[in-house]
């Protein structure tokens, strides 16, 4: 079978890493190469953290993660890391708590934005692909992260660095 898409979780043994490896968004694996694609890129990291048997991240990544608009503005302003919570109770269980810490509540999948350095600066769970629930819609939230990053970073990792000391 061909995929239009490929990206680098096909190198992953994850049954979750695996069914988003021909989404449109160009994800990685957590791991230096990614970090070091954010740092010298100076671009925010999308991080996107599930697992398998999670019925919200299937529906995040069937409404969002296959969409092709989604898949290019994430490529264009972002790094995109793929975590399987199982796999990474570790990287889940940090950022879990920076999510319940700033938002009240968690759970998956979880969307969580850091700068380069893996600070994390804004964070949430499942985001629909239109306005709903009080929520904006996934590409506008991706858009306004994408501008506060633009216009803004120096006070976004200051304030990254500000909510860490609190936790």
């Amino acid at each position: 079978m061909t995929h239009k898409h490929t990206n680098a979780l096909t190198r992953e043994k994850s049954p979750y890493l695996l069914q988003h490896a021909h989404n449109p968004v160009d994800w990685f694996a957590w791991n230096d190469a990614a970090f070091a694609q954010a740092r010298a890129e100076n671009k925010p990291i999308f991080l996107s953290i599930g697992y398998s048997t999670c019925h919200w991240c299937h529906v995040m990544e069937r409404e969002s993660f296959e969409d092709e608009r989604v898949g290019a503005f994430l490529r264009e302003h972002f790094v995109s890391i793929k975590v399987d919570r199982e796999e990474r109770p570790d990287v889940d269980k940090i950022y879990m708590t920076f999510v319940q810490s700033t938002t009240g509540s968690g759970g998956w999948p979880m969307s969580v934005f850091l700068t380069p350095d893996l600070k994390p600066f804004f964070g949430g769970t499942y985001f629909p692909p239109d306005a709903r629930y009080g929520r904006p819609s996934f590409l506008q939230l991706l858009e306004q992260v994408a501008n506060l990053w633009r216009e803004r970073k120096l006070e976004v990792a200051a304030s990254a660095d500000e909510l860490l000391a609190r936790l």
